[in-house]
């Protein structure tokens, strides 16, 4: 009789555990596809920004972890990255898209940034960026540099690695004015961004 307890409890116990969400990975076509996740169900809101334009704005739903909720935003000056989530525990509670992305102000933070071939320019950080940031990419010999600001999360250990794992450079983050100093180099943009909009949507 024990064992047969055990049986069905190892069968029935994952589908107990597992939740409903529903699911939209193709931007501008969701359906209200279920699927199974195992902890919660997530929103998220990508907004991509070029010369103070909105040139993107992507609605994503699906199985989510603790560690992916969360709002952040990375600005390389002249281009921005925001994201937005909304996650939950209840049977298809991402019924919902995630927040509005917020309109911010200037913070009184400053970074530097790059603008062609100079990274001397300066940057006012919004909303909730409060870290500078540098990243770095070496592709066909030469070394890309990109510098601007970021929130906390950006710099988290976690995403990170996920982040220099896919574009293969570094990230580096550090607080205080003008912290990640101004360094001549050749700036390029897309190496960066294109795989951190991949890695927020994907991941």
């Amino acid at each position: 009789m024990h064992l047969l307890t055990l049986i069905f409890g190892i069968v029935l116990l994952p589908k107990a555990t597992t939740l409903k969400c529903y699911e939209c990975l193709t931007p501008g076509a969701c359906t209200n596809t279920e699927t199974d996740c195992p902890s919660q169900c997530g929103a998220m809101r990508i907004a991509a920004y070029a010369g103070g334009s909105k040139v993107s704005d992507i609605e994503v739903k699906t199985c989510a972890v603790a560690e992916q909720c969360f709002d952040a935003s990375i600005n390389f000056g002249i281009a921005k990255t925001i994201l937005t989530t909304k996650c939950c525990s209840s049977n298809l509670c991402n019924n919902q898209p995630a927040p509005e992305i917020p309109k911010t102000t200037p913070n009184g933070k400053k970074c530097y940034f790059c603008n062609g071939q100079s990274c001397t320019a300066t940057l006012n950080c919004e909303g909730n960026e409060d870290h500078c940031i540098t990243g770095t990419v070496t592709t066909g010999g030469t070394k890309t540099v990109m510098k601007g600001c970021a929130t906390k999360q950006v710099c988290s250990s976690e995403v990170n690695a996920q982040l220099m794992g896919a574009v293969g450079g570094e990230l580096s983050c550090c607080q205080g004015n003008y912290c990640n100093s101004a360094i001549s180099t050749r700036a390029g943009l897309l190496l960066l961004v294109v795989p951190l909009i991949s890695l927020l949507m994907f991941s």
